[in-house]
């Protein structure tokens, strides 16, 4: 019994180890449009036939059915090298759409990866005006932002002088309150025509 789970976790061991013998160079490409790539598969027994298989996915945690198995045609070539079929993939003209993970498979075992991407070329002076576009930006909404603050101040201290300006009417004064009339013994109507009579008349105190 012994023997047998000894033999089993050896086996489980080479596999193990083969799995990770399994190697691709260069694990990371980034590249121009309209290029050409060369991905390679290796493994540590170059002596032994082998067929690589390639695969290309969006991550690289995509689960190993998920991934799709690349066809040797168009762009994509294939290349052998020594006793291993396959080994080089080759990538004419790169496009952006061809950015990925792409994994060799050689004997059921498969390798780490290679993530590509196609960077798009980025021209100087285009990269200036965008440059210059962003700062532009960042000047107006600093601009906007002080004639908001402005707006605001200003409509509160015209509240505060509306709010000053409202204040309750004293009521009407009466100047003449508590003055006395002095009257010649009679009623003031009719004194009035005695004090009216023309010059040269005779005063009725004289």
């Amino acid at each position: 019994m012994r023997w047998i789970l000894a033999r089993c976790c050896g086996l489980a061991l080479i596999s193990l180890s083969v799995a990770l013998q399994i190697r691709q160079k260069p694990r990371f490409y980034g590249v121009k449009p309209n290029r050409a790539v060369y991905i390679y598969c290796m493994a540590s027994n170059q002596g032994q036939d082998s067929e690589v298989n390639w695969y290309r996915a969006d991550e690289y945690d995509v689960p190993e059915a998920q991934r799709k198995q690349i066809k040797e045609e168009g762009r994509f070539q294939f290349e052998g090298k020594g006793m291993i079929k396959n080994a080089f993939l080759v990538i004419t003209d790169l496009q952006k759409e061809d950015s990925g993970v792409y994994f060799c498979k050689m004997d059921d075992s498969w390798g780490p990866g290679t993530e590509l991407r196609a960077v798009r070329p980025i021209q100087h002076a285009q990269a200036l005006y965008r440059s210059q576009m962003k700062d532009s930006l960042m000047v107006l909404q600093g601009l906007m932002l002080a004639v908001c603050i402005a707006a605001l101040l200003l409509r509160r201290r015209t509240l505060l002088e509306q709010k000053d300006s409202i204040y309750e009417e004293p009521e009407t004064d009466h100047i003449y309150e508590g003055l006395a009339i002095e009257t010649c013994g009679g009623g003031l109507y009719e004194e009035l025509a005695v004090y009216s009579q023309a010059d040269g008349a005779e005063a009725p105190w004289e």
